[in-house]
């Protein structure tokens, strides 16, 4: 059984490219025969009440922090804002804070900060993912809030938040609060109503080996082909693990996570056997990536093409690695 956390699809963009002259109607002068578009109306408020207030009073206003899918969706031409709610200003929500067992992340948290040793120590997974996240002006720009509201499939910290079982604490109108789990929210469960914003994120501290691996398709940071988050929760004596980048939302494979965690001694080593940890990883590769449905009229079953052959292999070892580095 796989389960998903499927990911809120929300549209992104960049700056238009230049066309050329034919395409643009620019004659020999140089000059445009079309209209120059409007520049979007931008609001800046100081705390994250201002910036619902704003929203509500603009609906198609657009909220912006640090701009990295909303520029590459502008420059794709796939948005065209009126209007810019920019939240770079909101100091709330761009520390955190220990809370009942619990780090409370503000959605303004950079990934270049969750980066740093001192989060390393709090949170070691969601750490190893933002700094996996690409280059340095990325990580730089690029927020906790943004990569879960923009839901990319290949966004790196959505496994972890998945795996770790985060909850979102969304800001309304009126002041008014509500909290959903992550996975909720990036399947589509439950949504985003107007005017509303995500604040903060609620991560529950283990105090545990957790380990987050990708595989990327050239040397360095880039965006996953496939990426695994694993943590180890003594507490309850389970394992829980996400698969990202290979569905439109990171997978659970709860089943496999059962499994092992009944192999694991608790109280012991909690070592397993190289044997163990490969037939681990292929119980995850197989129920996140699994093989067609037999043909009802009993003809020849149908195999997996070779890409998605080798994207199991790549999970299965991505699983079967970070599963060894929780334990060892």
């Amino acid at each position: 059984m796989c389960q998903s956390c499927h990911v809120r699809a929300v549209s992104t963009y960049r700056t238009a490219e230049r066309r050329n002259s034919r395409d643009t109607g620019e004659g020999a002068a140089g000059l445009t025969t079309h209209a120059p578009q409007a520049s979007p109306t931008v609001t800046l408020p100081a705390s994250l009440d201002e910036a619902v207030a704003a929203l509500t009073a603009m609906p198609t206003a657009v909220p912006v922090a640090g701009g990295t899918d909303l520029m590459a969706a502008v420059n794709a031409g796939l948005l065209r804002p009126a209007a810019l709610v920019g939240l770079g200003r909101i100091s709330e929500i761009r520390g955190w804070q220990y809370q009942d067992g619990h780090a409370l992340l503000g959605a303004g948290l950079t990934l270049a900060r969750m980066g740093r040793p001192d989060f390393a120590a709090l949170i070691p997974g969601l750490a190893a993912a933002a700094r996996a996240a690409g280059p340095p002006q990325i990580r730089n720009a690029g927020t906790l809030g943004g990569n879960i509201v923009t839901s990319a499939p290949t966004g790196d910290t959505l496994p972890v938040l998945a795996a770790l079982e985060a909850t979102v604490i969304i800001a309304g109108p009126g002041g008014t609060r509500r909290e959903i789990p992550v996975s909720h929210l990036l399947a589509g469960r439950e949504m985003l109503h107007p005017g509303e914003l995500v604040g903060f994120v609620r991560v529950p501290l283990l105090h545990a080996p957790q380990t987050f691996l990708k595989a990327t398709g050239r040397t360095g940071p880039g965006r996953a082909t496939a990426s695994v988050a694993l943590v180890l929760d003594p507490a309850r004596r389970g394992v829980r693990c996400a698969v990202g980048a290979v569905a439109a939302m990171p997978l659970r494979p709860l089943e496999a996570e059962q499994w092992v965690a009944s192999l694991i001694d608790w109280d012991g080593e909690r070592g397993l056997v190289p044997e163990a940890l490969t037939a681990f990883g292929d119980y995850v590769a197989a129920a996140c990536i699994p093989d067609p449905a037999p043909p009802q009229d009993g003809s020849e079953p149908v195999t997996l093409p070779p890409a998605a052959l080798h994207l199991r292999r790549t999970v299965a070892a991505l699983a079967r690695r970070a599963l060894g580095r929780a334990l060892a």
